[in-house]
């Protein structure tokens, strides 16, 4: 069962919030070594590591067209199917988000626009171990190939037998990803953004992880890497009122907690008797799992919080400001416009976070530990950079040219000035 807190005061909300606490100074000493030992002995370093990591020596990380063979040939059609109806519906939504270029003329003369241009070179790292990701080479590959981004590449750890997934290989092989290397953890993350022997340096590097691996993407971060966006570990929060199936909310509980033990759930609702059923429901539902033992330490993490009113309850959610968000209740969807901080949100009883885990179409790629009051999932935007142009003909420097004289004059910058005063003196001289 999670722990319950009857009607907290708003002034308790933020200690109430807190996610797990981690100690971060060990973690990124150990991370640190990790990443300089890779920037300086390149392919050496990953062997090592990954022998002490994973428990394997790989001598040759890339992946050669042979395993994708195999790897084909031993997937289901059942799940060749479904991995291909997920394909699809992602593709649809994200290649919908692409921008015809729009020409303003801000001033007679003079034109502005705005051109979306593919990040050039893109790492994705794809958990591998005791669950395999391969959903979110969907999520990240279909956007960055739409977006046309010239290289990418992909990191995930290797068994113990030096193998990689074959739902990875498959899902890689189909979006169109080739370079494909077994190199999981922080040494994964070093080889993108240094760059080794063999593993190419990439200019942005995208995917969940562990804390470790998190803590290197942030790291990299501050030496010059791009990434996606700061990731912890995996949450959901469900705001359930009397017409909510408690079985059902139980079920989108588990399905995060499963995750690992970092994970936390949180339950938000107008109903005690409500967040007893659902109690009594994990119960059932838990003993099912095989990773039961996992989703139980989350569960240890996680609480369930009764509120006085629906309002009340969204307005403590957008303080938590969660990775994803059910919303199991009537008018759901005008609940859902009192929304401020979320990183995905799911209406009614039908939308289960799975849906967009997997094959609604929206990205799973999501912002965590209340980074969602200022961050995005990722999307098509996220593989793109935004140059801005304009033009000025000589009509608009004359239009504009004597307000950019007296900006620069007031801010002391006179050879901006300049730059405009020549312009104007030489079409008055003509």
């Amino acid at each position: 069962m999670i722990k319950t807190i009857k009607y907290p005061e708003r002034s308790t909300w933020i200690e109430l919030l807190k996610r797990p606490s981690i100690d971060s100074f060990s973690l990124e000493e150990t991370v640190k070594t990790v990443l300089m030992e890779v920037r300086q002995n390149g392919d050496k370093a990953i062997r090592v590591y990954t022998k002490q990591f994973d428990k394997v020596d790989i001598e040759k990380t890339e992946v050669d067209a042979s395993e994708f063979i195999q790897a084909e040939k031993n997937i289901s059609i059942e799940l060749k199917n479904a991995i291909q109806l997920a394909k699809a519906n992602i593709e649809k939504f994200h290649f919908a988000q692409k921008e015809e270029k729009k020409v303003i003329e801000t001033t007679t003369g003079v034109s502005c626009w705005r051109k979306s241009i593919a990040i050039q070179k893109v790492g994705l790292y794809i958990p591998g171990g005791s669950a395999p990701l391969f959903s979110t080479i969907l999520m990240l590959g279909v956007p960055a190939k739409i977006a046309g981004c010239s290289e990418i590449i992909l990191c995930t750890p290797p068994d113990k037998n030096g193998k990689i997934n074959d739902a990875i290989l498959y899902t890689a092989k189909l979006v169109g990803i080739t370079k494909v290397f077994k190199v999981g953890g922080v040494q994964a993350i070093a080889a993108m953004a240094y760059g080794t022997e063999t593993i190419p340096k990439t200019d942005k590097i995208f995917g969940p992880g562990n804390q470790y691996v998190t803590n290197a993407k942030q790291l990299v971060n501050k030496s010059g890497t791009a990434i996606d966006m700061p990731a912890g570990p995996s949450e959901v929060a469900i705001i359930a009122d009397e017409t909510c199936n408690p079985a059902f909310v139980a079920a989108d509980l588990l399905s995060q907690a499963e995750h690992g033990a970092d994970s936390q759930v949180i339950l938000v609702s107008t109903s005690e008797a409500i967040i007893e059923r659902v109690n009594i429901e994990l119960l059932q539902q838990l003993t099912q799992l095989p990773r039961k033992e996992l989703a139980q330490k989350a569960l240890e993490n996680s609480k369930a919080i009764l509120v006085k009113t629906i309002e009340e309850g969204i307005d403590l959610l957008n303080e938590y400001a969660p990775e994803h968000l059910i919303i199991a209740c009537k008018n759901e969807e005008q609940i859902g416009e009192l929304v401020l901080n979320a990183g995905s949100v799911f209406l009614g009883n039908y939308s289960c976070e799975s849906a967009g885990d997997y094959a609604s179409g929206t990205n799973h790629t999501l912002p965590t530990n209340g980074y969602a009051k200022a961050y995005s999932g990722v999307s098509l935007d996220s593989f793109v950079k935004k140059i801005t142009f304009q033009k000025l003909t000589k009509e608009g420097i004359k239009n504009i040219g004597n307000a950019i004289e007296l900006m620069a004059a007031a801010e002391g910058l006179d050879a901006h000035k300049n730059a405009v005063t020549l312009r104007l003196n030489s079409i008055n001289t003509i």
